[in-house]
């Protein structure tokens, strides 16, 4: 690679995925007031597309500013009920609280990425996942969330399809990678065609 690449990012599951795609990078995790931006663009009726994106591209351009030569990757991920944004949850009963809203009902998963380099964004996507989740006793629910409650309480929805939340749904529409929260394969396919991983 001829460019360093940072991931500006703590998430480990992101930087999971990129290792395991054989792509040399580093991790430095952009500071930024999540919820406040969220709360402010959705008083503005940003959709939650637009507020992925721009959660995306703020991260990107905060660690980019420290290291402007370098490609800065930042990553966001909204899960949308309707119009209703949903955020990690704070406590156990904000967890009980999401799933039992999401069960039963469809609800989307929108994964951004953006590139920034030498001050501006160079590249962007937003990968959508459709999620129907079945419906769930009160009981498993809770159950759920007592037994997973330190996994979950850093994911939006409150659940890891790649654990055992999978058992909470029947049907899945999209690539996986999204929702795991890195459109990944859109991501290499440009990081090749720029020449920043080998053809």
């Amino acid at each position: 690679m001829n460019q360093d690449l940072i991931l500006a990012s703590s998430s480990a599951i992101r930087a999971t995925l990129l290792r395991n795609a054989n792509v040399t990078f580093r991790t430095m995790a952009a500071r930024i007031d999540e919820d406040a931006v969220r709360a402010s663009l959705l008083a503005e009726d940003a959709t939650p597309r637009d507020i992925a994106d721009a959660l995306a591209e703020m991260k990107a351009a905060k660690v980019a500013a420290r290291h402007p030569e370098a490609l800065v990757i930042g990553c966001d991920q909204v899960l949308a009920l309707g119009a209703h944004v949903l955020a990690k949850p704070e406590t156990p009963e904000d967890a009980v609280a999401q799933l039992t809203a999401l069960r039963g009902r469809p609800h989307q998963l929108l994964s951004a990425a953006v590139i920034f380099s030498e001050g501006k964004p160079q590249w962007r996507h937003v990968g959508v996942v459709r999620l129907h989740m079945r419906d769930a006793s009160d009981a498993y629910i809770a159950d759920y969330v007592d037994r997973n409650w330190e996994e979950i309480r850093h994911c939006v929805g409150s659940y890891q399809v790649e654990a055992e939340g999978v058992r909470l749904f029947h049907r899945i529409e999209g690539d996986y990678f999204n929702i795991l929260g890195l459109p990944l394969m859109e991501l290499l396919s440009y990081l090749t065609l720029r020449g920043t991983l080998p053809a």
